[in-house]
Order: C-alpha cells, then sequence, then structure tokens
C-alpha cells in the first residue's frame, strides 16, 4: 500500500504533536515552522496544565517517557477562592481535591516533543508558509513556503496539508475568509519566575505562606480586578496569570502578543498592590519580563476539513479562551484522534479518514470553546445570558462549583478510536 505524505504547517505543540501522531500511523510527515530553529529552554513563557487523558497519550510518543514525569509538578487540587485586600477578606469558594493535572513549561514540552520525533520526520524550520493550491484532480496539494533565511521559495506536494498554525491561521482563512476571533473583552498580564539560584528567597516563602498549598495545587484566585491563576513548576518557578478587563489592544503583525512598555508594567504593579495580597504582588514585581496576551476564542467552526485533503487541527480548528485548560490538551488529542482516523482508512480514503475525525472532534470542541468562554466571563464578572454577574464574596459553595475545570464538557473522555 502507497505510503501517505503530509505537510504539517506549525512546529508549535499542535504541530509535534500531529508529526508524532501521524508517523505513527505509517505517513511521511515534514513540518514547515517559521521560527528559525528549535526553541531553547527559558524561564519566560508560559506554564501548561496537562490533564490525564494528555499524558497518556503523549507517553508513547517520547524516547525516554520518564522524562516526563522529571519535568512535571503534579497538580492534585483546585483552589477557587476571593480576595478583597480592602476590606482584609480571603474567603475559599471551592476546592476540588481530584484536580489531577500536570504542569510543565511550555518550552520543556516543546523540547521534548521535538527531540522525540522519529528520525523520518522532516523539521523545517525558517519556512513561512505563502500558499496552498489543490491539484486538479483533487488527489493532492501543493504547498508554497519562502525560506526566510535567502527569501528563496520552494514547493512540497503532499496528499495532506495539516493546518496547525494557530489561532490566526492563514489556512483557515485561506477557506473562511470571513471568520474573524472573537476578543474576550480582557487580556492576560503573565509571567513565571525563577527562584532556583536563590534557595532562601523570601518572597518565594512568604507566597507559600499565603497560599499553604501552592506546591500541589493551582491557585485561582477572584478579586475586585479580574481573577489570577498561579501555581508552581518544577524547579522553583511560580506561573502567573492576571487576566484583566479592558479595551482591545493593537497589535503589530501576526500575533495576539502586545508589546509592553515600562511604563505599562509601573501601571500593572500598582494596580495590583489595590487587588491582590502583598505577597502576590511580590511575585509580580519580581518577575523578569511580563508580557500581556489578548484573549481571544471564534464561533465555533462548522467543519474541519475541505477538499479531503486539508484538515485543521488545535487552535486553528478551535480558538479558545484559556479557562478551562482546554488549548493544550485539544491539541493534543486532535492530533491522536486524526492519527489514528488516517491509520484506520489508510491514504486511499482521505475523505473518509478526515470525515471520521470531523465527526469525532467537531461536537467536543463546539462544547468546549462555548463553555470556556462562559466560564471566563464568570469569573471576570462580565454579563453572562441566563444569570446575574457572579459575585465571589456572597457567592455560596454549591454556586461557586460552576468555577471549577472539571465541569467542562467531555472532561477525559477518551474517545473510542484511541481505546
Amino acid at each position: 500500500m502507497k505510503q501517505g505524505k503530509a505537510v504539517v504547517v506549525g512546529g508549535s505543540i499542535a504541530g509535534m504533536s500531529c508529526a508524532h501522531a501521524l508517523a505513527a500511523a505509517g505517513w511521511e510527515v515534514v513540518v514547515l515552522e517559521k521560527t528559525m530553529s528549535a526553541p531553547t529552554s527559558c524561564t519566560t513563557g508560559a506554564g501548561l496544565g496537562l490533564d490525564k487523558l494528555s499524558l497518556k497519550l503523549i507517553q508513547p510518543w517520547l524516547k525516554h517517557p520518564e522524562t516526563l514525569d522529571l519535568m512535571t509538578l503534579p497538580l492534585t487540587v483546585e483552589y477557587d477562592q476571593a480576595t478583597d485586600v480592602n476590606k482584609n477578606i480571603s474567603r475559599t469558594l471551592a476546592r476540588d481535591p481530584s484536580f489531577n493535572f500536570k504542569v510543565v513549561h511550555w518550552s520543556d514540552l516543546h523540547r521534548l516533543l521535538y527531540e522525540s520525533l522519529p528520525p523520518e520526520v522532516v523539521v523545517l524550520w525558517g519556512h513561512f508558509f505563502l500558499s496552498l493550491s489543490i491539484s486538479e484532480d483533487k488527489s493532492s496539494v501543493k504547498v508554497v513556503a519562502k525560506l526566510l533565511q535567502t527569501d528563496e521559495t520552494v514547493e512540497i506536494v503532499a496528499d495532506l496539508l495539516v493546518a496547525a498554525d494557530g489561532s490566526l491561521s492563514p489556512i483557515r482563512k485561506h477557506f473562511l475568509p470571513d471568520h474573524k476571533l472573537r476578543y474576550s473583552g480582557y487580556c492576560a498580564w503573565r509571567g513565571v519566575i525563577d527562584y532556583s539560584d536563590n534557595e532562601k528567597s523570601e518572597t518565594l516563602n512568604a507566597i507559600k505562606k499565603a497560599y499553604h498549598d501552592l506546591g500541589n495545587s493551582c491557585y485561582f484566585d477572584l478579586g475586585s480586578k479580574g481573577h489570577v491563576v498561579f501555581h508552581e513548576l518544577i524547579n522553583r518557578r511560580i506561573n502567573w496569570v492576571w487576566y484583566l478587563n479592558q479595551e482591545e489592544p493593537r497589535f503589530e503583525g501576526n500575533s495576539l502578543t502586545t508589546k509592553v512598555s515600562q511604563d505599562m508594567i509601573e501601571e500593572m504593579y500598582e494596580l495590583a498592590e489595590k487587588v491582590w495580597i502583598p505577597e502576590l504582588v511580590k511575585v509580580m514585581r519580581e518577575t523578569k519580563d511580563p508580557f500581556l496576551n489578548a484573549i481571544y476564542d471564534s464561533e465555533p467552526l462548522e467543519q474541519l476539513y475541505w477538499n479531503n485533503n486539508v484538515v485543521l487541527i488545535g487552535d486553528a480548528a478551535h480558538p479558545i479562551t484559556p479557562h478551562s485548560a482546554r488549548a493544550t490538551n485539544m491539541s493534543i488529542l486532535d492530533a491522536a484522534v486524526l492519527g489514528k482516523c488516517l491509520e484506520k482508512w489508510g491514504p486511499q480514503n482521505l475523505g473518509q479518514a478526515l470525515e471520521e475525525y470531523q465527526s469525532i472532534r467537531l461536537p467536543v470542541a463546539k462544547e468546549q470553546v462555548l463553555y470556556s468562554r462562559r466560564s471566563g466571563r464568570i469569573k471576570q464578572r462580565l454579563p453572562v445570558s441566563g444569570r446575574e454577574i457572579f459575585d465571589p464574596m456572597t457567592a455560596s459553595e454549591e454556586e461557586s462549583k460552576v468555577l471549577q475545570i472539571r465541569n467542562t464538557p467531555y472532561f477525559n473522555v477518551m474517545p473510542s478510536i484511541l481505546m
């Protein structure tokens, strides 16, 4: 039987996961990524929460599966709480002792997936996607990319094009030119602070006293201005994110991360002192290079593939807000399901394979995108159809259960094709 060939556009975690899943299904895989080289470990960037299903799916892809345990930190408890610094009040709203996530730094997970790729997978760094075209008989797809180092163009012909090119996906735009992202109404200040070279850090000790279960818990703290999420990472690092309601910022280029000035950072610190306890503010102040993401999602798509040879995965398929810890986990699951569908049907039956992939992932993605949107608006005290504005200072424990991640539709549900 002829071996299928796939071009994956996008070499982030979705793209690397897809390369693993398709290689395991017996496909030839070429990954195009505009970044000039493989990212190295860094202290900036984001922490990611992996659920039990993602951890199970990743394990077979790794050369040394035990490495994943060494670079992740188990978080067994979810704390949802409310803080009012003006009244010196902090109250627990809800607690989930079966949280069961493992957190990892983005660069650590990406490096692990990349370095574990089978040798036959080709990753072309510094290749910027330009265009696609479908052959007249619709049996193949041609991708044109530019080599950023030389400005030369290359053409690659394949049976399948996988768009793992993020929430601003140019490939999605090719087929859905009128589909727009939806601004959530808030942005996220975020950072990772590294205490690994300071064993006696007063700041770290103070935040651990204030949030006594920080080492094995994820805290969701609702304040008078938005809410903050924070947890530890391995090697004495703390990942924090502060969601703050504001007008939609302007962006330069193809990015949802806006450039921040020192004045903007100082304004954020000054506001934080009016919202959060001093121990948390000090963590924020000591973080090197905090950055600002605008939070977007989009209306759920009606389809995930076209012409039986172009398919979307990850954020390209379902831009989502981060409040259900879904984005990375959805990307990994997309890749695994797509791989199994291709393995089941073979390259000669691409239409059936992509239809089954869509039938499995589309209903789940739709519900999770809308649930995460609703969850974010509740936590940010924004209007939600059918309910009053959530007040964390008066909400009962029962009313506060709406905040918990475990209520996400299809949470930890394994598709039958992966069993």
